[in-house]
């Protein structure tokens, strides 16, 4: 079974939808056509010139990358810059580019959730919280012996979730009335009579991100010509995303003993500490990339140490007047497990459907930083 381009982008966006994204982060498909047909896919933290020497060498189909290759409007695109020239060969090399930003970082089980579990950290929460799931109520009226049809549907749609448990809806029998007019086509009843037909009321929730996908799920599979149905806002408490995590170690540790064992668990040669490294720490915060923004955040959840990268002078120094700890591990070690994060999870989702597509994780080593 072959795949597509929009088949890779989909089981992306099905772990990461591209509206968890933060307003100014570009994601989704940067480049190529969503019908050619993929066979091997590349993983990366960032396209650069040797990892796109690396996808040509390796015949590779499409790169997905966490950095966006396009993130701020390009004005031109020609040879003679760098951006243009990696455009330029990725094109003529027939390659996609597809990137995950910060709607991965965002996930549910996505790039923090992974970090958080890799260093063992426990009751994982999130620690800025940026956005909360709005729901409706749907209603909709089915001549009694198709509701099950319509439910499946809009089940299928992303209707009907509660928690764990999917396929929830509420169904009352009633009876429903209509007068087919000049020029319709009814699917029960005659034009000028008025019709007495045995109906459900079916009653189901879904999110808003859903919304647009159920109706048309629905009006597709219902037996009317004319769909009857309604929609309510919802003041139920929805499920939240947002940017870092943070939650309680395994057992407490000293700051020393904890920057040790990240460098271990996170496969990092080095790391910077700001803070008394003999400092018990329980409980921590971790953003992936730049999170020192975050640090008060992290101060306000009772955290006694933020792990992240791109800490500056100031920020160390304000977090320590503070009493509170950092270890900064740097951007791009903060972020280069997503290589392989995300190759593990396409392995497994095309699995699943039966596709026999190469998932490849980059071999280059694109830290832009030597220790000398």
């Amino acid at each position: 079974m072959f795949a597509t381009v929009e088949t890779i982008a989909d089981i992306i966006e099905n772990l990461a939808p591209l509206n968890y994204a933060c307003k100014w982060d570009n994601v989704g498909l940067q480049l190529g056509r969503r019908e050619d047909v993929v066979n091997r896919v590349l993983t990366t933290l960032e396209i650069t010139d040797a990892v796109l020497d690396e996808a040509v060498e390796k015949n590779v189909d499409m790169i997905v990358t966490h950095h966006p290759m396009i993130f701020s409007p390009l004005k031109s695109i020609t040879k003679d810059d760098m951006k243009g020239k990696i455009i330029y060969r990725a094109i003529q090399n027939n390659i996609a580019v597809y990137a995950a930003h910060t709607n991965m970082d965002v996930a549910p089980d996505g790039l923090n959730d992974y970090i958080a579990n890799r260093l063992n950290i426990r009751d994982i929460k999130i620690l800025d919280i940026t956005e909360r799931t709005l729901y409706y109520k749907l209603v909709v009226f089915i001549p009694s012996g198709y509701e099950e049809k319509v439910a499946e549907a809009i089940n299928a749609a992303g209707a009907g979730h509660i928690g764990g448990y999917s396929h929830c809806t509420f169904r009352t029998e009633g009876m429903g009335t209509f007068k087919p007019l000049k020029g319709t086509k009814p699917f029960i009843g005659k034009q000028g009579e008025l019709e007495r037909v045995e109906e459900i009321r079916l009653e189901t929730i879904i999110p808003k991100e859903k919304l647009k996908e159920a109706i048309k799920a629905l009006t597709e599979s219902h037996p009317y010509e004319e769909v009857a149905y309604d929609i309510y806002p919802l003041a139920n408490e929805g499920i939240v995303r947002g940017i870092g995590r943070f939650g309680e170690l395994h057992k407490p540790k000293i700051l020393k003993e904890l920057a040790i064992e990240v460098k271990k668990r996170m496969d990092i040669e080095y790391v910077r500490v700001a803070g008394d490294l003999g400092t018990i720490i329980k409980k921590v915060a971790v953003i992936n990339g730049s999170g020192a923004d975050l640090i008060q955040i992290a101060l306000y959840k009772g955290c006694q140490c933020v792990i992240t990268g791109d800490v500056k002078y100031h920020d160390a120094q304000d977090a320590i007047s503070q009493a509170i700890n950092v270890i900064d591990i740097g951007h791009y070690d903060s972020e280069k497990i997503f290589t392989h994060f995300i190759a593990q999870y396409l392995r497994e989702e095309t699995g699943k459907k039966g596709l026999n597509i190469d998932i490849i994780e980059s071999s280059i080593n694109i830290d832009p930083f030597q220790t000398v």
